[in-house]
């Protein structure tokens, strides 16, 4: 091991490790980069920043979250003097602006250093940025560097990333080293100890695994999140592959691998794990029922049955600084394993509400243990001093005495082993992720079905669960009584956390206010909310919002043969429930748009298959429609079989709304929308004709009109009626309108989503180019910043040859996750395209009753000219006064996840003043 009694800043550390070994950082998919190599590559993004006049003190963001373009421009910051701040854009790309405005002011308007294929993704608050790329171009200038005091501030760590107020965790030189010795002791680490990180590169988790080998000289592996979650085996085959010992995973890990492991395991000579000697397991409880199986999985592979570490730190410790070597000793037979003995310099105490001390550990890491809970309090070397720029934070966060609160409650045991028994801070755990209540709370607080203010997240632990869970809590916004509501307000809670956060709660429970515990000060207590769910108190709340479910699912029908069973448990392990019935609607039961492409693909992987029509899976919602569909050979082929309509939602006594495709032809885009008008009004989608096999495409427009409206009389045969479109669909359900006009039917409402009455202008300037680019755009397989150099890119090559460049180019968990190969996507474009040439020679004539226009910012020009100079045309073709109605977000992001909980009430609101 190198010799580590000189080191007391990073920079030193990294002379140290850059001459004393040739070890250095293997990056999946990428070089191999020494840390000699490292060290000049800081040195010169170091002298890069100085050109950018960054000056030792000054702040810098880091938004490069490849973990090369990041190290680098992070090691360059600290040869500088500069305090990096890593940072990536929050799961709700809505909140990026108001992350970065926030952290303008809180840090004093920072440099942000981006790699350049995220830098068109930033949004524009005012703050430089340049390029990891860009600085790298500057020369290598060793004597210029800045020499930093140990003391000295080195790093700052946001947290509570998913709301707009971050807090900035101050960590020192001298923070970050003794962590690092800490661990280096407790776990008996070497120069041979390599190490792999997969955690993404703004949590402190993924500083700790740089770090940590860094300092005993070790060769270390880094790879991206997507790499191990998209595959959560190839973790196993990375750590087989590069003889590693030393890696980390979330406990939610350890149940993945248990379920991928159980229906394709590896023949035992594809993997050899004898080598590893740690995996840390921390970021959420560790389950002991989940790391067994783990184990008992993995011992064909050489897994030791000792290498589980359980383990608990915090960013304001520099990440793990708890840790428990006797698992597999002592702990075998616990739920919840003990969470260890705090490493060298660190101290914890366990502190009643009154603030008296029930227990301590003293500098050895040993101390007396006691059953009695308290919340659990750290002091030590590695321990941060506060929060930057916050001294009421700061305040809040340590004792008068000094010590840190964690907000954790916990005791020792009589091994003075730390053992954590809950929180006090209002936060959820999720799959090793920490989602804050109050940012899902603000999103569900505008439902309509929701009284306002009288909602709470909360996190919940079922009996054998391999992470926390969440539950919500609300009382109904009307008569309780009224089922209809409440089930429509349980659809919209469970629809908008699936949208806001990603996944479904376990638990929603409509209840009184009385059933939502407040704190003198009104503030809503999570912790006995909790606590009434584990004592059974709720259980009348969650039976109630069971029944109604299930009263307008339409009661449990038990899968009959081996096609609806197989189905059905496709059904549960896409939607993570654990029965589903035959009868019950995919979009029902909560299914999302993406939920629905990941159906698609595993229902082709359970049956053998190689492509089921989307248009199948839409239209047979059901486990045994879709069972029938299948079974029969999915249909007739060719136009015989076409159906436009597709039903996304079917319950309501309200009139029923027909939505018309965008230009690209498919409907997927209404998926998250349809689910709001659960109990209200049917929700049906109209989807262009082409994408099935031998299906062909419109002859022209007045062909695809006339075929909508017969679609549209055979689920409703007479009026009132109401439709609208989405963009080139506008154009489509204005004719539809004028057609049901014609026929002496009364059309009473008429939607227009962000498109004018004339398209043909548009329609003639896109190219075969465009019209690839805008389907790749709209599929996230390119970025709105690559559009520019990829339209010069494309344009000169032959029409094949541009597809197959925009497929070879596009992420990989993309084109897995769309199910999209290069002929599927030709034959896209082609459809696409043909809606292009219909549109070429349409002009709009005559009138309908009215429109009402939903605008929001255009793909060109500031939205107040797109309103005023093309919008406001749609009043030449209507008999009154039509309706704008402003929106959130971007012609392309109008019914994204994070605009459609605002765009549908607004929708709702003009749907129900139209129609009654």
């Amino acid at each position: 091991m190198p010799d580590q009694r000189h080191v007391s800043t990073l920079p030193q550390l990294l002379e140290r490790a850059a001459s004393e070994t040739t070890q250095g950082i293997t990056f999946i998919g990428g070089p191999f980069l020494s840390y000699a190599e490292l060290r000049d590559c800081a040195c010169r993004i170091s002298e890069g920043l100085r050109g950018q006049g960054t000056a030792p003190g000054d702040r810098v963001l880091i938004a490069a979250n490849d973990p090369e373009s990041f190290f680098r421009a992070f090691w360059g910051c600290l040869l500088t003097g500069a305090v990096p701040c890593p940072i990536a854009p929050p799961a709700d790309p809505s909140r990026w602006r108001a992350q970065l405005e926030h952290l303008r002011t809180l840090l004093g308007d920072p440099l942000v250093v981006v790699s350049k294929a995220a830098h068109g993704d930033l949004p524009d608050v005012g703050l430089r940025s340049v390029t990891v790329e860009e600085l790298s171009h500057a020369s290598a200038e060793h004597d210029r560097l800045h020499t930093p005091a140990p003391d000295d501030l080195a790093l700052l760590m946001l947290t509570s990333g998913s709301t707009g107020a971050s807090k900035a965790v101050r960590l020192t030189h001298a923070n970050l080293l003794a962590a690092q010795a800490g661990k280096a002791g407790a776990l008996d680490l070497g120069p041979d100890d390599t190490s792999l990180n997969w955690i993404s590169v703004d949590h402190i988790a993924a500083i700790e695994a740089h770090l940590l080998p860094m300092f005993n000289g070790a060769r270390q592996v880094m790879t991206t999140p997507a790499t191990v979650l998209a595959d959560p085996v190839e973790l196993l085959r990375l750590v087989a592959a590069h003889r590693v010992r030393v890696t980390f995973t979330p406990n939610f890990l350890f149940g993945q691998l248990n379920q991928a492991l159980a229906g394709r395991p590896p023949a035992p000579e594809e993997l050899d794990l004898s080598q590893v000697r740690h995996i840390i397991s921390g970021g959420e409880a560790t389950v002991t029922a989940t790391v067994r199986a783990f184990l008992r999985t993995l011992a064909r592979y050489g897994l030791r049955e000792d290498v589980i570490v359980p383990a608990f730190g915090m960013t304001e410790t520099c990440a793990g600084s708890v840790f428990n070597r006797d698992f597999a000793a002592l702990d075998l037979d616990t739920e919840f394993p003990p969470l260890g003995r705090p490493v060298l310099g660190l101290r914890i105490r366990i502190t009643g509400g009154d603030g008296t001390v029930l227990a301590t550990t003293d500098r050895s890491g040993t101390g007396p243990g006691t059953p009695e809970p308290g919340e659990v309090q750290l002091r030590g070397t590695m321990v941060s001093d506060g929060y930057f720029g916050n001294d009421q934070a700061t305040a809040q966060a340590f004792t008068p005495d000094g010590w840190f609160r964690t907000g954790d409650l916990g005791h020792l045991d009589p091994e003075g082993r730390l053992m954590l028994v809950g929180r006090t801070k209002d936060s959820i755990i999720v799959s090793g992720v920490n989602y804050y209540s109050h940012d899902l709370e603000a999103v569900l607080d505008e439902l309509d079905g929701v009284k306002r203010g009288q909602v709470a997240a909360f996190p919940i632990r079922p009996d054998g669960a391999d992470s926390e869970q969440l539950a919500v809590a609300f009382v109904p916004a009307g008569d309780p009584a009224d089922e209809t509501a409440l089930y429509r307000a349980i659809v919209a809670i469970r629809s908008s956390t699936v949208l806001h956060w990603g996944f479904r709660p376990q638990l929603i429970l409509p209840v009184t206010e009385a059933e939502i515990p407040r704190g003198n000060l009104g503030k809503v207590q999570r912790s006995r909310l909790r606590a009434a769910v584990e004592e059974g108190i709720l259980d009348e709340a969650a039976r109630r919002a069971d029944e109604v479910s299930t009263r307008f699912l339409g009661g449990h029908v038990e899968p009959e043969g081996d096609v609806e069973t197989a189905l059905a448990g496709v059904y549960a392990r896409v939607l993570s429930t654990e029965t589903v019935s035959a009868t019950a609607s995919f979009f029902d039961l909560g299914g999302t748009s993406l939920d629905v492409l990941r159906l698609k693909l595993e229902i082709q992987t359970q049956f053998g298959i190689d492509d089921v029509p989307m248009s199948t899976v839409l239209q047979a919602p059901t486990v045994r429609a879709l069972a029938a569909r299948l079974t029969a050979g999915q249909g007739a082929d060719g136009d015989s079989a076409y159906d436009p309509l597709v039903p996304l939602q079917v319950t309501g006594d309200g009139t029923p709304l027909f939505c018309v495709h965008p230009g690209l032809g498919e409907v997927l885009v209404f998926v998250n929308l349809a689910k709001y008008f659960t109990g209200e009004r049917p929700f049906y989608a109209l989807r262009a004709r082409g994408f099935g096999q031998g299906e062909t495409h419109f002859g022209s427009f007045a062909d695809m009109v006339s075929t909508y409206v017969e679609a549209i009389r055979r689920a409703q045969p007479s009026g009132p009626y109401a439709v609208a479109g989405y963009s080139y669909g506008a154009a489509v359900a204005f004719e539809i309108a004028k057609r049901l006009e014609a026929d002496g039917d009364e059309v009473d409402f008429v939607g227009v989503f962000n498109l004018p009455p004339r398209i043909s202008g548009r329609m003639n300037e896109i190219t075969f180019t465009d019209g690839a680019i805008n389907l790749a755009l709209f599929l996230e397989l390119i970025k709105p910043a690559d559009i520019e150099e990829l339209t010069a890119t494309l344009r000169p090559l032959p029409e094949a040859d541009q597809l197959a460049h925009l497929i070879d180019h596009a992420p990989k968990r993309r084109l897995t996750e769309l199910d999209l190969t290069l002929k599927r996507f030709a034959d896209w474009v082609q459809l696409a395209q043909s809606m292009v040439h219909l549109g070429r020679a349409y002009e709009p004539s005559a009138t309908v009753g009215q429109v009402k226009v939903f605008y929001c910012t255009p793909l060109r020009g500031t939205k107040q000219e797109w309103l005023d100079n093309q919008l406001r045309d749609w009043d030449e073709f209507t008999r009154h006064p039509n309706t704008y109605i402003e929106v959130d977000g971007e012609h392309y992001t109008l019914m994204s996840p994070q605009h459609v909980h605002t765009f549908q009430a607004t929708l709702r609101q003009e749907l129900a003043r139209s129609l009654g």
